[in-house]
């Protein structure tokens, strides 16, 4: 059933699912903790298929964080449904592109993109404190459309911090506060995760029963994390924010930039 995955393994893979769940519920970045376990875990497993795999996981996971939020948050739709309409174009044609080229460009660049997100967010300390849209209807839509077509694009060519950069993006650029971005952030995933699945399930490149495992423990670390950012409210979200996208800094140079210092040490 789990193509010969030890106990081991499966057991680290649902804790990551756990903990990438209740993350993601809250702040997003979950992919930066589901998928290098996928691959520091199954190394043997093509790149395509992880991916794959980590979409029916963190699918299920989003999917409920989403209807937490729009149960207790007004969603602005207005933005929101433009940038998830077009978030389905950009994912499956960026599921599509990833399993014919190489990451490796991105994932070099995701370090030096998440220290200018942290950075801005640090100085700008009453970003997201109060929800002021800046935008008239027209531009929301035409802006949440170009929004979501870019960001759903990353999210099916490569994904992590997609629900990091998600957020930011309607805090910054339509006046949102965190909770509102944040509920936003989770449609628009939503939509990510369907449309490269879309593209990854009838190419074989997903392994359906140990997505659906993690799954499960993606589902409660979501219900764990919505919870805690509707109840702790903006300020809390902004903490945690920036402290997800320090401690996926760290992590995203690591994995970035260290076989490169391997390598030149070696020499």
């Amino acid at each position: 059933m789990f193509d010969g995955i030890e106990l081991w393994v499966l057991v680290l893979l649902c804790a990551a699912a756990f903990s990438a769940g209740l993350i993601d519920a809250m702040v997003g970045g979950g992919g930066l903790i589901q998928i290098p376990a996928l691959f520091g875990l199954l190394p043997s497993q093509g790149h395509a298929t992880l991916l794959g795999t980590n979409k029916i996981s963190s699918v299920v996971g989003t999917t409920f964080a989403a209807y937490k939020y729009a149960r207790a948050i007004q969603v602005p739709w207005n933005a929101v449904l433009p940038a998830t309409v077009m978030a389905l174009i950009g994912a499956f044609c960026g599921a599509y592109i990833v399993t014919q080229v190489s990451t490796e460009v991105l994932r070099l660049m995701l370090p030096l993109l998440l220290f200018a997100v942290a950075i801005y967010t640090f100085l700008r300390k009453d970003l997201g404190s109060v929800h002021a849209p800046k935008l008239d209807k027209n531009r929301e839509r035409f802006f949440g459309a170009c929004v979501g077509l870019a960001i759903g694009f990353y999210d099916g060519f490569f994904g992590p911090g997609t629900g990091s950069f998600l957020m930011v993006a309607f805090v910054v650029f339509f006046g949102f506060d965190f909770l509102a971005a944040t509920a936003g952030a989770k449609m628009v995933n939503v939509a990510c995760n369907l449309a490269s699945l879309a593209w990854f399930a009838p190419a074989g490149h997903v392994i359906v029963a140990l997505g659906l495992l993690m799954a499960v423990f993606n589902l409660a670390g979501a219900r764990v994390g919505a919870g805690l950012a509707i109840r702790k409210g903006a300020g809390f979200v902004r903490k945690a924010l920036l402290t997800v996208v320090f401690l996926l800094i760290l992590r995203t140079s690591y994995d970035s930039y260290w076989p490169y210092v391997e390598a030149w040490v070696g020499v």
